[in-house]
This record gives structure tokens, sequence and C-alpha cells, in this order.
């Protein structure tokens, strides 16, 4: 189960506390895309997201890590000017590893944001990074993530019944 469990709980990607984490020496950023920055249905990065990232380029190194296909990401790399990695396979460590060893940074210089449990907190909690939860920003979910979020369920209440992890209430 500790491996479900996310070192920081926030509400949305621009309620965490970015100068905190770098006080910690994390000099990377890896956030998931869908229903992590955008919903999944709007095509391009919103000024909010522009505002976000040209604010956070100057301390980390910035990347998007989807399972989504690299033609979806084309639009948030260029818009962004920002690294990504496709079709990630989270939470498998191919990716996470590939990134470490290209941009040379050690788990303890890494957190990953994300919404999802099953993906985005187990895949970084596995490779041993920070790993911080948001809560999901749009409600359409793709099949995939609708079968994630059914055993999301399970998890959730097993962890606000041992009072570890509760929907809604945020930490750092």
């Amino acid at each position: 189960m500790e491996n479900f469990i996310p070192d920081i709980y926030q509400k949305n990607i621009y309620d965490i506390d970015y100068h905190k984490l770098k006080k910690r020496g994390i000099k990377c950023l890896l956030f998931d895309l869908d229903n992590t920055l955008v919903p999944v249905k709007t095509d391009t990065p919103t000024k909010k997201v522009k505002e976000l990232f040209h604010f956070l380029e100057t301390d980390f190194k910035v990347i998007i890590i989807s399972n989504s296909n690299r033609k979806r990401l084309i639009p948030f790399k260029e818009g962004l000017n920002v690294d990504v990695a496709a079709s990630a396979h989270k939470p498998f460590k191919k990716k996470y590893l590939k990134i470490m060893a290209t941009y040379k940074f050690k788990e303890h210089e890494i957190a990953a944001i994300g919404d999802q449990l099953l993906t985005d907190i187990y895949g970084a909690n596995k490779i041993g990074i920070t790993s911080i939860l948001i809560s999901p920003i749009g409600e359409y979910e793709k099949f995939g993530t609708k079968i994630n979020r059914f055993f999301e369920k399970f998890l959730y209440r097993r962890l606000k019944r041992k009072n570890i992890l509760i929907k809604g209430e945020f930490y750092d």
C-alpha cells in the first residue's frame, strides 16, 4: 500500500509550493498531462499553464511525462517549450530511468506530479522519486483511466480507513 501514498497532496498544480521543492533539492519536475495540466479534451496549453511553466523554468527542468502518444504531446512541447516523454507506460520504470540517465538526475532531485494513484503516484514511488498527487481537473476520462479510477476507489477507501490519505485533505 505504501507505493500508493503520495509524498505531497495538493488540490492542483498551482497550489504546490515550488519554493519548498527547490529547498528540498528538487531540480526536475515531471508533469502528467491529462487532467493534471489540462482537461483530456484540451489540445493546447492554457495561458495559466504557460505562465506557471515560464515561472518554473528558471529553477527546474520541466518535462511532461504522459501515457498519451507523441502526437498528443507535440502542441504542449512546442507551446510550453519543454521536453516530453510520450507513451511512458506509467507506472513502469523504463521512461523514468531514461529521463534520469538522459538528464543526469538522481532520484532525490526529481518530483512527479499527477492525478492518478495507479499510474503517476505508483510509478514515482516505485522509482523512489518525490510523488505529488493533485485532484483531477476535468470530468471526462479515457476508457483506461475509468478502469483505473474504479480500482482507485478501493485504494482511497483503504487508505482513509487507516487515516493515511483522505480525498480533499491536502498536505505537503
